[in-house]
C-alpha cells in the first residue's frame, strides 16, 4: 500500500469525526443534568421538531387543523439532547468536508499556477528560439552564394594539396616563339 495515496489530513479528519461522537454523548449527558441547558437549549428545538413532524404526519393522513399537543418535559429533553448530539456530529462532519474541499482547491490552484509558470517558461523559450532562428536566417541570407562557397572550398582543397604535396622542382619555362605569339593575337580579335 502506498503511503502517499492516503494523506495524513484525511486520517486526521476521520479521527476528528470519531472523536465527535463521544463529544456528542457528553453534550447529551450534560443536557440531561443541567436545568438551564435543558430548558433553554434542548426543549425549544425538540418542541419545534415534534410540532413539524406531527404536522407533516397529520397532513399526509388527511387531518387538517388538528391541534398538536407538545411533548412532556422529559421526552422533549431526551429528544433535544439527541438532536443536539446529532447536530454536533453533523457540524463536525460538515466542517471536515469544508476543510477537505478548501485543501483540495488550494492544491488545485497551486497545480494550475505551476502549469501556468511552465507554460510561460515554454513560451519564453519558444520566443527566444524564434529570435535565434531569425538571426540564423539573416546570416544565411547574408552568406555568399552557393557557387562562391563551392569555389572557396575548391581553392582550399588546392591549397591543402599544395601544402601536403612535396615541392616539385621548378620547371624551366621556354619563351614563346614568334609564331605562338602571333597566333594568340589572331585568336583574340576573333573571340571578340
Amino acid at each position: 500500500m502506498v503511503v502517499g495515496a492516503f494523506p495524513m489530513a484525511k486520517l486526521l479528519y476521520l479521527g476528528i469525526r470519531q472523536v465527535s461522537k463521544p463529544l456528542a454523548n457528553r453534550i447529551k449527558e450534560a443536557a440531561r443534568r443541567s436545568e438551564f441547558f435543558k430548558t433553554y437549549i434542548c426543549l425549544p428545538p425538540a418542541q419545534l421538531y415534534h410540532w413539524v413532524e406531527m404536522r407533516t404526519k397529520m397532513r399526509i393522513m388527511g387531518f387538517r387543523g388538528t391541534l398538536i399537543k407538545p411533548l412532556n418535559e422529559e421526552a422533549a429533553a431526551e429528544l433535544g439532547a439527541e438532536l443536539l448530539g446529532e447536530a454536533t456530529i453533523f457540524i463536525v462532519g460538515g466542517g471536515c468536508l469544508v476543510l477537505e474541499y478548501w485543501r483540495h482547491q488550494t492544491h488545485q490552484r497551486h497545480k494550475e499556477e505551476e502549469q501556468r509558470a511552465a507554460w510561460d517558461a515554454m513560451q519564453d523559450e519558444v520566443g527566444r528560439l524564434a529570435l535565434a532562428l531569425e538571426a540564423l536566417q539573416a546570416q544565411v541570407q547574408a552568406a555568399p552564394p552557393r557557387g562562391a562557397l563551392e569555389e572557396l572550398q575548391a581553392q582550399m582543397q588546392e591549397v591543402r594539396a599544395q601544402l601536403c604535396a612535396p615541392d616539385p622542382p621548378p620547371a624551366p619555362q621556354a619563351e614563346p616563339t614568334s609564331r605562338e605569339v602571333s597566333s594568340s593575337k589572331e585568336k583574340e580579335p576573333a573571340e571578340a
